[in-house]
């Protein structure tokens, strides 16, 4: 499955999710809840996948966690904020770079309208 498709379909659960739980929700909740769709969709998710930061010659467990990974493609970061910061775009292409990935959402759950706290990356 490309990456476009997979992307079509996260978006896809995290309207559903968004639709059902709203805005007001804590983001574990919604990363649970997307767990759960994306799998009654048939694809494989995986959660809380860590992430070692790579110097030089050495690896470094720094506890850095992908909130989702799925179809072993596609680095899915969640958050529930009032708006984006550039912290969380560094943090999103920091992810796609050590786990060597190509493509990422970053999704806010607390916003009004999804569309709006949608942004996807590509390395």
């Amino acid at each position: 499955m490309d990456c476009n498709t997979i992307t079509e379909k996260i978006i896809g659960a995290a309207i559903n999710v968004h639709r059902i739980l709203g805005p007001g929700m804590l983001e574990n909740a919604y990363k649970q809840c997307m767990v759960y769709e994306l799998k009654e969709m048939g694809l494989h998710v995986q959660s809380e996948v860590p992430v070692p930061v790579i110097y030089k010659e050495i690896k470094l467990e720094c506890g850095y966690r992908i909130d989702l990974l799925v179809e072993d493609k596609v680095v899915v970061e969640l958050k529930t904020v009032d708006e984006f910061h550039p912290t969380y775009e560094a943090q999103i292409l920091t992810y796609l770079m050590f786990a060597d990935k190509r493509v990422g959402l970053l999704i806010n759950f607390k916003t009004t309208l999804l569309k709006n706290g949608i942004k996807r990356y590509r390395l």
